[in-house]
């Protein structure tokens, strides 16, 4: 199953990079210079993705960095992130389903959970106002600040030893995927709920590693190509995170491994809650 699970996760992100390049070809921005990313942008792709590999997550700064930096129209940031992101993720995704046991049915039913959420969460994101889309990703940054917060004390649950899960306690967990599939195409990270969801289960809190990037790896390629459908999103920086993002997740994985995270969470604590504010502010004024 898990070999079947590696093909799968090539053939969709083979999709992914086939429908990228051709809708970027169709619109005729198949020039170097339309496509080729700053520095700055491949180096936010090389930041949030390092961290990202290491479980911080890399939506609330990538949103709080675009935000700030005024870089991605607000109403683009969902789509840029998430196409973007996907060829990195796709390489944690490997990664962390080769060397992290778990229950296979237990990942792949989370997995299928996710992307079904991801699929019908894009199709209204993409259709979103500009100024509905600041307030949901407003809200995401608060929700992903509180919860760095919750990291940094300790305050989540510890978990048990368990692998997989059966009966009830599956269905809770592809609930909460499908749940948090949908809210991600928003803006809303996968990571620390899912993290939350996995603990309060019983189930070894690293378990947690393959099915936030798996998940991720699944759900992103197919909300992604909604948004290209769309056309809502920035292509030079999605171009940049996916050239910064790959080479951080290999140092992180395979160099750096882990590192003490408190200070950097911290960190982010105070610009998300600022980007926040920022995006809220935005969508008051859209609507004076």
């Amino acid at each position: 199953m898990r070999t079947l699970l590696f093909i799968t996760l090539g053939v969709f992100g083979l999709v992914f990079l086939v429908r990228w390049i051709r809708q970027v070809r169709a619109m005729g921005q198949g020039s170097a210079a339309a496509v080729r990313p700053s520095l700055w942008e491949s180096a936010v792709g090389f930041v949030t993705n390092f961290f990202d590999t290491l479980g911080i997550g890399s939506f609330a700064p990538t949103t709080s960095i675009y935000k700030l930096k005024k870089m991605v129209p607000d109403e683009h940031i969902p789509g840029t992130m998430h196409v973007g992101h996907t060829p990195p993720v796709i390489i944690q995704a490997f990664i962390f389903i080769a060397i992290i046991q778990i229950d296979l049915a237990t990942l792949v039913s989370m997995i299928g959970g996710a992307v079904l959420g991801a699929w019908l969460g894009a199709g209204v994101v993409a259709r979103l106002p500009r100024r509905q889309i600041q307030i949901g990703m407003g809200i995401a940054l608060l929700v992903a600040a509180a919860s760095f917060v919750m990291s940094i004390y300790g305050f989540f649950p510890t978990g048990g030893t368990a692998l997989g899960m059966r009966g009830l306690g599956l269905a809770v967990a592809v609930g909460v995927s499908l749940a948090l599939g949908a809210l991600m195409t928003i803006g809303v990270g996968f990571y620390a709920p899912c993290m939350i969801t996995i603990s309060l289960l019983g189930m070894n809190p690293v378990t947690a590693f393959p099915v936030m990037m798996g998940s991720c790896a699944f759900l992103m390629p197919v909300a992604s190509i909604r948004f290209l459908k769309a056309n809502k999103y920035s292509l030079r920086a999605a171009v940049g995170l996916a050239l910064g993002g790959i080479p951080a997740v290999l140092i992180a994985a395979f160099i750096v491994k882990s590192l003490p995270l408190n200070a950097m969470r911290w960190l982010v604590v105070v610009v998300v809650l600022y980007a926040a504010v920022a995006m809220l502010r935005s969508a008051y004024a859209e609507a004076s």
